[in-house]
């Protein structure tokens, strides 16, 4: 197995059946190979050729001759006590990533990664401060969530009901690779669109190419901040993709219909929970009819911040729901195993640094 062969786990269901047509046609094989081959990719998840016990042995040594099934390694398990669970995962190459399985009631909601590390460099994301490796490929991707799936059935977690897109890296800066990988999810592992939110800081021309997929998939904004000049000292891609702008991108994805746009707000104490930025902040939501999670802040290293108090916290909440927008308090999860994003990887691998 070497890199320059095709991995099939990157391709999308049209491109593998394409793929494993012409390699079973150039053996003389029966063209239902090619659908014994997907069975075992999208229905048992196999790791490798050898698995794949239908198959002829002398025809799964040749796909692993031709082909490659490459899935992230694991590199660290860390479980929290409030049930969520991070894995480190090491790629072809040295970097590594990281993934997030967040039980919620009969919902687990796995948290996968699109780049290693991230360029955007956001002053509340750990991410940001390890600074940016490379994008991940399809199959990166797409391995993420084969490994996680796996693991949570040996270890009694039940099925994965939904995946973010808010793992290291912004999704759509990565388009060329997120997007199959979308594609991959929800046509080839049957993963409903709608059970799959792609989270960004408002990377415009990235919102205008997800809304113009047939597949409704859902957006999350990562706001933080319901005005320019405060979310520029937060987010510096603000400069380069206004919130005046970003909303427009948003309105238009809104009127392609049946998919839910999210507000994600980080509540940092005095920083931009301020009782008089909430008008603003319902404003924005309605103008997109947009859910908004508030989420206290989770302390990482680099930064002296604090989350919101409570009472804070809790006054952004009722006053959006008595303003008629929808809006649920997300608890951070997995404090005690440094689950923010981007923390484990920081601190496992030293790649954390102070900025000036």
């Amino acid at each position: 197995m070497t890199p320059d062969q095709p991995n099939l786990l990157g391709l999308t269901p049209p491109r593998l059946r394409e793929a494993l047509e012409g390699h079973f046609r150039r053996r003389g094989q029966p063209a239902y190979r090619a659908t014994q081959v997907e069975e075992w990719l999208f229905g048992r998840h196999a790791r490798s050729f050898a698995e794949m016990t239908n198959l002829p042995v002398d025809e799964r040594r040749a796909l692993s001759e031709n082909l490659r099934l490459d899935e992230p390694s694991e590199d660290t398990v860390s479980e929290s006590a409030d049930g969520t669970v991070k894995h480190l995962w090491s790629l072809r190459g040295g970097e590594v990533i990281e993934s997030v399985l967040i039980p919620s009631g009969d919902r687990l909601t796995l948290c996968l990664s699109s780049q290693a590390g991230c360029a955007l460099k956001c002053r509340f994301c750990a991410t940001g401060w390890s600074g940016f490796g490379r994008q991940l490929t399809p199959g990166e991707i797409v391995g993420q969530y084969r490994a996680s799936l796996r693991w949570a059935a040996e270890n009694g977690r039940g099925a994965v009901t939904n995946i973010v897109f808010m793992g290291m890296g912004e999704p759509l800066a990565n388009r060329r690779n997120v997007f199959p990988a979308l594609t991959i999810l929800n046509a080839g592992y049957g993963i409903g669109a709608r059970r799959i939110t792609v989270s960004t800081v408002g990377v415009i021309p990235g919102i205008a190419e997800l809304a113009d997929r047939p597949e409704q998939f859902r957006l999350a904004l990562s706001l933080h901040a319901p005005v320019s000049e405060l979310r520029a000292e937060l987010i510096p891609l603000e400069k380069r993709y206004p919130l005046d702008q970003v909303m427009q991108a948003l309105e238009a994805f809104n009127r392609k219909g049946g998919r839910r746009i999210t507000f994600e707000y980080t509540m940092i104490r005095d920083v931009n929970d301020d009782p008089g930025l909430l008008p603003a902040l319902v404003q924005l939501a309605r103008q997109v009819q947009a859910f908004v999670n508030l989420i206290p802040f989770n302390p990482i290293p680099y930064v002296d911040w604090l989350p919101s108090r409570a009472e804070r916290v809790r006054a952004f909440s009722d006053g959006l729901q008595d303003a008629g927008v929808p809006a649920a308090v997300r608890e951070p999860r997995g404090r005690d195993i440094d689950a923010a994003c981007g923390q484990l990887r920081a601190s496992r691998h030293g790649r954390g640094r102070r900025r000036p």
